[in-house]
């Protein structure tokens, strides 16, 4: 692959992007190519050493926040004539219809991204539980009620310990799997969901 064509590559994907930033980026890595060229490397080798088109936009998607991206895909799509009256009367007559669908793809959504910390607020939930049995545990040996509740003590305390890790470990995956999503997301909008082999 060519400078040229990875610059072309490069603001094909990058339509969602205002055109003042796309030329930044275009600028800053063609000033990396060309660093990369002078240090005796041939075009196609310096793109890989940059990582190729797709880590480049991997890279420029994680640094953009999805709210803007949205906002100007949305302002990408919207319509550049005035929306006439017929419209405006059918867009309020289908309301019945199209609201709700649209509430409930909202709600699937919000539910899809909840049931990635569902994990995390179980973990939770049972190490709050297990040093409840603790406290309980502890309160029922000074209230003199028998050496059964030392035995609940011990056995929370343990059972806290071991889920105290694995609250740790549910909470890195959670965010990890939280990360991927919404990257994908942006890739999608950035590179308008493409996956190109060119390199």
């Amino acid at each position: 692959m060519t400078k040229e064509m990875f610059l072309n590559e490069l603001e094909s994907r990058l339509t969602v992007l205002p055109k003042k930033e796309v030329d930044s980026y275009k600028e800053f890595y063609s000033e990396m190519i060309d660093d990369r060229v002078e240090e005796g490397k041939t075009e196609d080798e310096a793109i890989k050493d940059i990582g190729g088109i797709e880590e480049v936009i991997k890279q420029i998607a994680g640094e953009k926040s999805l709210s803007n991206l949205v906002k100007n895909k949305v302002k990408q799509k919207a319509p550049k004539r005035r929306i006439s009256g017929l419209e405006i009367f059918l867009l309020v007559l289908g309301f019945p219809l199209w609201f709700p669908l649209l509430l409930t793809c909202l709600i699937l959504a919000l539910v899809g991204y909840l049931l990635t910390w569902v994990l995390v607020i179980v973990t939770y939930a049972v190490e709050i539980a297990l040093i409840a049995s603790i406290v309980s545990g502890l309160l029922g040996l000074v209230a003199g009620n028998g050496i059964g509740y030392l035995g609940i003590t011990l056995a929370g305390f343990g059972g806290a310990i071991v889920f105290f890790f694995i609250c740790i470990l549910a909470t890195k995956v959670s965010i990890k799997l939280a990360k991927k999503i919404a990257l994908g997301i942006k890739m999608s909008l950035i590179g308008g969901g493409k996956n190109n082999e060119s390199i």
